[in-house]
């Protein structure tokens, strides 16, 4: 005979899948770490970001390797570190100038290898990898360079949470209607509109009160972020369910890989760059 589920298994994961308990514990010690970083040297969050994006860049490799795609893994941790130090000492021109040069040294390292079969789709995929992890991290890194760089980041990282947890507690609570079910079945309409709420009302708390910016800029990146974070968590599952994997990888107990944990922050921080950098002067 088999055993039924626990009532306190049940209890732990009844729609999510996930233990609970060790998912808010290891998220809760995350921000910790993330924000001690910030306000005390911004050149340990730069160290903290080259670990997770170098953490999802191996994550991302092991995951490709299934269908037989090598990423160049040791030229795209040294180009990483070059976008990300060079991004925050000499801002976009050399977050461009830097990316260029990882993408050639990639497809230098995969001749030089051995070049041969698979050699052309195995550098495209190391460059989709620089452009999806360490391009994307760049300009979290031009954020942090700003004078308010600590609270820019923190409002970045504070909407991406709101997002998350919106979404997590309205899908819980109130999920009924599949948003995209053959690409994320427990994602919801539902789900969005919580994300599109708790959103909003840390991007308005955030600018106007850590940011000193008008109202106008905190709902417009309550707006946007949600938008932009649900189509990187899709992609990510989208390249998940193409490699049969349920997440990335096991390193973050409850939250499965580190890229997991990054996918909706990754499109969703050019964006929030840009609306920074450019939208007071709009909306003054």
């Amino acid at each position: 005979m088999v055993d039924s589920p626990s009532s306190e298994a049940v209890a732990r994961a009844p729609r999510t899948g996930r233990n609970l308990p060790v998912a808010i514990g290891v998220g809760v010690a995350l921000l910790l770490a993330v924000f001690g970083s910030l306000f005390i040297r911004k050149e340990i969050f730069i160290g903290f970001a080259l670990l997770a994006i170098g953490a999802a860049l191996w994550e991302l490799s092991k995951a490709f390797g299934r269908r037989g795609i090598h990423i160049p893994l040791l030229p795209l941790w040294v180009g990483s570190a070059g976008m990300l130090v060079s991004t925050y000492r000499a801002g976009s021109e050399a977050l461009m100038v830097s990316f260029v040069l990882t993408a050639a040294g990639l497809v230098v390292w995969r001749v030089v290898d051995g070049g041969g079969t698979g050699a052309v789709r195995d550098a495209a995929s190391g460059i989709f990898a620089a452009t999806y992890l360490p391009l994307m991290g760049g300009f979290v890194m031009l954020m942090l360079a700003a004078d308010d760089g600590h609270w820019q980041v923190l409002v970045f990282i504070l909407l991406a949470v709101a997002n998350d947890v919106g979404g997590f507690v309205a899908g819980v609570l109130f999920g009924r209607h599949p948003l995209a079910p053959s690409v994320s079945p427990k994602k919801s309409w539902e789900g969005l509109a919580g994300s599109f709420v708790l959103a909003m009302a840390v991007g308005l708390v955030g600018a106007v009160l850590l940011l000193d910016h008008n109202p106008v800029i905190g709902l417009a990146l309550g707006l946007l972020t949600p938008l932009t974070a649900t189509l990187g968590d899709l992609a990510e599952s989208m390249i998940k369910r193409d490699l049969e994997l349920k997440d990335m990888g096991s390193l973050l107990p409850g939250h499965g890989g580190v890229l997991d944990r990054l996918d909706s922050m990754l499109l969703t921080a050019p964006f929030v760059y840009l609306l920074l950098s450019v939208g007071p002067e709009l909306a003054a």
